[in-house]
């Protein structure tokens, strides 16, 4: 058991933990919340011993292994299996046993210590390593390429896939779907419900952290509350709680409102039926996440669209990919991920993308965005489109040198005179009153971007967006970097929104609160996803398990 009694916790002079009481027994799976800056990681340096407490007592077994994802960034030449094999720390010891026993040349020592290597699962090691890359979203054909051929996200796969390799009693794990799809999402989930020993996991990803948590421990104003229960349970009570202070539900009314009467409007024209319930999903969740928006950074909606073109895009017998590098010959061809693509958008469509990891999905995207050109056909837009682009990497819209307001600034000369907001709303005062809207106030609209957190840079790419008031939202992932309330607080501004919404995103809540139908990008195509999110789990769960049938084939051969 890992009891906490009476402790206090400090960073500096601020105070984290302030004499505050817990107890976690075996097995039990815990989802730690609470508002970014509380010291939900300041709490696993102490679970894992890398901080100590400022006062009471902290215990947790002497004789229990502990796991975590190790934050550091790989540099080896290893392949990927030699890498993830070495997190099973038993076997590496046991190892390293029978080499010195051979070395001391006693038989009875070699004898042990054989014994212990085959206890410690040495014949099955590298199958067991591979399941959890290809479960993780890697390909066969990946499996010995060398670590440093990754790049930085595939890296930090590799690291929780060696840390899932690693035989313990508690294991640690802090944002561990930041870097994967939802496919790799769908497998771990899978896998750490069969995990046997304790779990502490921080996740901004309400989903998640509903499947695989069966106690929710929350850090509020200094003190650890526990929860029987997941994040649901744990946001059905203290709403309840919440709803006796009338000031956090009153704060939520001006939306309601303004869904409600969405609903009213367009609940009975057939063309728009799809949209009102989208938005009465989102009313009926409206007062219960009222507390966890009361958290929220930042609150924010979409101004609405100047106009609303339909069709808003229509794409025609086209193929996505990439054109080849610079330094390719010239008879070099293009890669051609998505092919013979026939589709259209039109004004009000709330479209979740759905795919495997690699089968295109961001292409696609990018290609509407006109970051990459079709190889093949043509995507013909709608008089007066207006993009909103939120790419999966801010760095490719964001100028790490560059502010906040210089970003604005460079905005507002970039955008047509007729579709910019009024004059004073384009001046310097106007664009520092906006970014304040979105926590950019003070010496921060000056701070260089390429110094910020991944949260600050995405609320600065969803500013951009906002003030460009387009008809047609392009979303790669955009809950990356946000905490649980302000993926709330995007939701409900995307509900609000009366434009169009195109959504890559491994946040199954977004996608289920925001998306009216799905496009699946699966093997060169894209195709209408004739079933709801959880017929794509079950979809994903059997594509994984060929991927792993055809690891160990390649193996037994």
């Amino acid at each position: 058991m890992i009891i906490l009694k009476n402790v206090t916790l400090r960073r500096g002079s601020k105070v984290l933990l302030d004499k505050t009481s817990v107890s976690l027994n075996p097995g039990e799976k815990v989802g730690l919340v609470g508002r970014n800056g509380v010291g939900k990681s300041s709490l696993f340096a102490l679970l894992n011993g890398t901080l100590h407490d400022d006062g009471g007592e902290f215990s947790i077994p002497a004789q229990w292994r502990m796991s975590q994802v190790a934050q550091d960034m790989p540099e080896t030449e290893q392949s990927a299996t030699d890498f993830v094999v070495e997190g099973d720390t038993v076997l590496l010891a046991a190892q390293h046993e029978v080499t010195a026993s051979e070395e001391s040349d006693d038989g009875m020592r070699m004898a042990y210590a054989y014994t212990a290597l085959h206890d410690a699962g040495a014949h099955d090691a590298p199958s067991r390593a591979q399941a959890l890359i290809l479960g993780l979203g890697f390909s066969v054909a990946e499996l010995d390429k060398p670590v440093n051929s990754f790049s930085g996200g595939w890296r930090m796969r590799l690291q929780l896939a060696r840390a899932l390799m690693c035989p313990s009693d508690l294991l640690l794990l802090d944002e561990p779907t930041n870097h994967l799809d939802l496919d790799a999402l769908v497998w771990l989930e899978a896998w750490l419900k069969n995990y046997a020993g304790t779990m502490v996991v921080i996740s901004h990803d309400r989903e998640f952290l509903d499947s695989v948590t069966n106690v929710t421990l929350h850090i509020d104003n200094g003190r650890l509350v526990r929860y029987g229960g997941n994040y649901s349970k744990f946001e059905d009570m203290r709403a309840e709680q919440m709803a006796l202070q009338q000031a956090a539900h009153a704060k939520q009314q001006e939306k309601v409102v303004h869904l409600q009467k969405f609903i009213d409007r367009f609940k009975a024209k057939a063309s728009k039926a799809k949209q009102a319930q989208s938005r009465v999903k989102a009313l009926e969740r409206m007062e219960k996440i009222a507390p966890v928006l009361a958290d929220a950074e930042f609150q924010f909606g979409f101004k609405a669209p100047l106009n609303l073109p339909n069709p808003m895009l229509a794409i025609t017998a086209a193929s996505f990919g990439y054109p080849p590098p610079e330094d390719a010959p010239s008879n070099a061809t293009p890669t051609v991920i998505v092919q013979n693509a026939n589709r259209s958008v039109l004004a009000g469509h709330r479209i979740g993308i759905l795919g495997a990891n690699g089968q295109g999905k961001s292409t696609l995207v990018k290609t509407i965005a006109g970051a990459l050109q079709p190889i093949a056909g043509e995507i013909i837009t709608g008089k007066g489109l207006n993009i909103g682009y939120f790419s999966q990497q801010e760095l490719d819209v964001l100028r790490p040198a560059e502010n906040p307001l210089e970003h604005m600034i460079r905005l507002v000369r970039d955008t047509p005179a007729g579709v910019r907001p009024s004059a004073m709303e384009c001046r310097e005062q106007g664009l520092r009153n906006f970014l304040g809207t979105f926590n950019f106030s003070g010496d921060m609209v000056k701070q260089a971007v390429g110094s910020m957190s991944g949260g600050e840079k995405a609320r600065l790419v969803l500013c951009m967006i906002v003030w460009q008031r387009p008809n047609l939202l392009l979303l790669d992932e955009p809950t990356n970097h946000l905490d649980l309330a302000t993926r709330e607080a995007l939701s409900v501004a995307l509900n609000e929104f009366e434009g169009s919404v195109m959504l890559v995103s491994h946040d199954r809540a977004l996608l289920r609160s925001v998306c009216d139908e799905f496009w699946l990008v699966s093997r060169g195509g894209i195709q209408d996803f004739d079933g709801d999110l959880d017929d794509y789990q079950v979809y994903l769960l059997e594509e994984a398990k060929r991927q792993r049938e055809a690891a160990s084939s390649r193996n037994a051969a």
